[in-house]
């Protein structure tokens, strides 16, 4: 198996529900990163092998192979490939594990990886929602509840914080600790090597287009509070839920790429690469309690490697609950100092099929702004996946 390196990872800023990149087509988000990415590295867009990119809802302005039809948008050739993966949540992080392996295989040698999510103009669950209206049918039938009760994540976040003793306090607590970090991140300017500026409409107060632009260039989602204000937020999901709005992922617009090639094709290009993929990996886990994939995603990835938790410097793990996380970090005996330091969805958003590459992107970037060597990302997933990746800086 040959060695997978990573070249380049780029990302536009996040957008909040309804803001500013709200009336953004995905695809003028997903092709700039996706040319971006290979202008950093220096690499001719003829070079890609294929190009595998993640979005969920694909359906209305992501229908029709987004990764291909964004890379034809700004100008990609037209004899590179492209396909687009549905994992869910962890879409584009597995748009990273089916690269490294198309590559680790010698099936190509550069793989350009990438993913997006506009959830303001395509809302969470419009595939499903739509194509039930359109009378094309329910994705779930009785066979699936003689096996599994269909619960949703709300629910698997508030069982998932049962089964692991975590309170509304426990939640509340690390949701503040999120909005902390990713302020002083903001604010020491840690996000700027790895955002592309991109122009974008302007809109008005009824957040309709106008005809002026305006650059956009940092994560919007970003809020001001205390316990104090968080204790007074009401449960999601349920009355008697412990996550709120400040302890749940907020929803959210963005894209993000990923270069991949062979450590033999980089040196072939006179190209110094950024890390080395150590591992990936998808892992099934409950789709009751559906969240949980982190930890068997982690345990594989760290085994495989012949390492602990312990010899990890930067976990990127989703945020989608507070629970998530909290029980991640009981369940692994990860240093919560080591996990998110720069705050993770709860403060910055989850751009659904974006956020894989978002958080590779990110651990990659606080590897090379911190010094440390080893990162690890991973994803909870809708139906009971967990994605995972395991990078050495090189």
């Amino acid at each position: 198996m040959r060695e997978v390196v990573i070249v380049e990872a780029v990302r536009t800023a996040v957008g909040k529900k309804n803001g500013t990149l709200s009336k953004t087509h995905p695809t003028d988000l997903l092709g700039p990163v996706q040319m971006e990415v290979l202008r950093r590295a220096g690499v001719d867009p003829k070079q890609v092998g294929q190009i595998v990119g993640g979005c969920i809802d694909q359906v209305g302005a992501q229908a029709a192979n987004i990764a291909r039809t964004a890379w034809l948008s700004y100008g990609g050739p037209i004899e590179v490939g492209a396909m687009t993966v549905d994992s869910q949540c962890g879409s584009s992080q597995q748009s990273i594990t089916l690269g490294a392996n198309l590559i680790a295989s010698g099936a190509e040698d550069v793989v350009l990886c990438c993913g997006v999510e506009n959830m303001s103009m395509v809302p969470l669950g419009s595939n499903a929602i739509d194509g039930h209206k359109a009378g094309h049918g329910r994705p779930w039938t009785k066979k699936y509840w003689e096996h599994h009760e269909q619960t949703s994540q709300f629910e698997g976040a508030e069982r998932i914080a049962t089964k692991y003793g975590i309170s509304r306090e426990d939640a509340d607590a690390f949701g503040l600790l999120s909005q902390q970090r990713a302020r002083r991140a903001v604010d020491e300017g840690r996000f700027e090597t790895q955002i592309l500026a991109i122009t974008v409409p302007v809109l008005d107060e009824n957040g309709e287009k106008t005809d002026g632009t305006k650059v956009f260039q940092q994560d919007e989602i970003l809020r001001e509070t205390s316990l104090e204000a968080l204790a007074k937020l009401k449960p999601v999901g349920r009355d008697d839920a412990i996550h709120t709005a400040g302890s749940s992922s907020q929803i959210a617009d963005g894209a993000a790429a990923v270069l991949l090639m062979s450590a033999e094709k980089a040196a072939e290009l006179g190209l110094k690469p950024k890390a080395r993929v150590l591992q990936t990996a998808l892992v099934g886990c409950d789709p009751v309690l559906m969240l949980e994939g982190p930890i068997p995603a982690t345990e594989k990835m760290l085994a495989k490697q012949g390492i602990t938790i312990d010899d990890v410097d930067v976990i990127e793990i989703n945020e989608a609950f507070a629970s998530v996380v909290l029980a991640y970090a009981k369940a692994t005996g990860a240093d919560i100092a080591k996990i998110n330091p720069n705050g993770g969805a709860i403060s910055l958003g989850h751009p659904l099929g974006g956020t894989g590459c978002v958080l590779v992107t990110k651990a990659l970037h606080e590897l090379e702004r911190s010094g440390a060597k080893i990162g690890l990302v991973t994803m909870c997933c809708g139906g009971g996946l967990g994605t995972g990746t395991l990078i050495e800086r090189i």
